[in-house]
């Protein structure tokens, strides 16, 4: 298995970043096929062959992720696209 930890800074407001980790979710979504669903201030997300997490916390977003063996291939490529969004969602 492999491993994603990827911290990304912000200066959004709270009510922001969240929206901006809702659009994050839809893009994985519309990628990757993945499922989500908030429990406080963490976005958890799966699918077959991954288990995460995008948490708000103060200043900053980190994705956590597990990814299963077919998905450990694509791991430069998954990283890659969550880095891209978080960007541009988030600056």
């Amino acid at each position: 298995m492999s491993r994603i930890d990827i911290r990304h800074a912000h200066s959004l407001a709270a009510d922001q970043a969240r929206s901006a980790i809702e659009d994050v979710a839809r893009k994985l979504d519309e990628r990757f096929d993945i499922t989500s669903r908030w429990q406080g201030d963490r976005l958890q997300f799966s699918r077959s062959g991954v288990d995460g997490a995008i948490e708000l916390l103060p200043g900053e977003v980190r994705v956590t992720a597990e990814l299963g063996f077919l998905l450990s291939a694509m791991q430069d490529m998954v990283e890659s696209e969550i880095k891209r969004v978080l960007s541009e969602r988030l600056g």
